[in-house]
């Protein structure tokens, strides 16, 4: 089997085990900078071409689309899709999960258990949005920030209602969520293959800091989750459309929470923390679903 990687750095963790896996079992891979590929859309010939070179006869592409190219990132995706080939994630799918508020709604429709919730654009009605969420603390973050970049806690009202206002000067948008206190600092990754959990590491933040990312200091550790957190987590990744995903929960009083769907989790941390070979499992999913055409949306979403 030919398989493309799309990866702007071919040296982080993830993309040197799917590449050494992939080829340990015995498949030809490429990794191929998103940025440098540039495309023809032709109607009836689409086209890509990448250092002055046609890219073709490709089975399958696996996306690792970082969050701040994902405009071009799926576009890419999608000619490849146009192109009959096999996404491992459709470009579809990866536009859901990266839009937090639409991916939210579409969670919430489906019924998936959420935080409270509240969503502005620029509000100057701080106290109102506060309450609405069932007042401080709350969590306050950027509609466009990642990895724990751009999310504060707003331990107080006061302190809450400083920051929304300040973000309010920014023209930003913005979600304000209720604060899980028996979650604590931590949370649990649930790392989706197909329709199976095949590994969960629960994520604990640095001392001082709720936030549980793992490259700010956090800590992970495996862990036994719930028949009702692994349906919520499977579930979640098939409202998003998503073959391969990071399921984010929180654990409440009230069941389990869904924080965030990562449409390219990292390896490194659920690896190290659970021993499961999770690269193996992604290059077993393809070869099994690899097949040309069976994109759902061909590129046209």
């Amino acid at each position: 089997m030919k398989i493309a990687l799309l990866a702007r750095n071919p040296n982080l963790y993830s993309h040197k085990r799917l590449v050494e896996t992939a080829e340990k079992r015995g498949h030809e891979i490429q990794v191929i900078d998103t940025l440098r590929v540039y495309m023809n859309i032709t109607s009836h010939k689409p086209q890509i071409r990448y250092r002055g070179e046609s890219l073709s006869g490709f089975d399958a592409v696996i996306p690792r689309i970082g969050a701040s190219i994902t405009l071009y990132g799926t576009a890419v995706l999608r000619q490849f899709e146009m192109m009959a080939v096999y996404p491992l994630n459709e470009s579809v799918a990866i536009s859901r999960s990266r839009d937090k508020l639409r991916s939210l709604q579409l969670l919430s429709r489906k019924g998936i258990g959420l935080p409270v919730t509240g969503f502005a654009h620029g509000t100057r009605q701080a106290e109102d949005l506060i309450e609405m969420v069932g007042g401080a603390p709350v969590v306050i973050k950027l509609l466009e920030g990642t990895q724990g970049v751009g999310v504060v806690l707003g331990d107080t009202h006061n302190s809450a209602k400083s920051m929304i206002e300040a973000f309010a000067g920014l023209k930003a948008n913005i979600l304000v969520q209720e604060f899980i206190k028996e979650a604590g600092s931590s949370d649990i990754r649930c790392l989706v293959v197909g329709d199976k959990v095949v590994a969960s590491m629960m994520r604990t933040g640095a001392k001082g800091d709720f936030r549980s990312n793992l490259h700010r200091g956090g800590t992970a550790a495996p862990i036994k989750i719930t028949p009702e957190e692994r349906s919520t987590a499977v579930r979640s990744a098939q409202i998003l459309g998503l073959n391969v995903c990071g399921v984010d929960l929180l654990r409440s009083n009230h069941g389990p929470l869904v924080m965030e769907v990562n449409s390219s989790p990292g390896l490194e941390g659920v690896e190290t923390a659970t021993g499961k070979d999770v690269a193996d499992l992604i290059i077993q999913f393809i070869e099994k679903n690899a097949k040309p055409n069976k994109t759902k949306t061909r590129g046209k979403g």
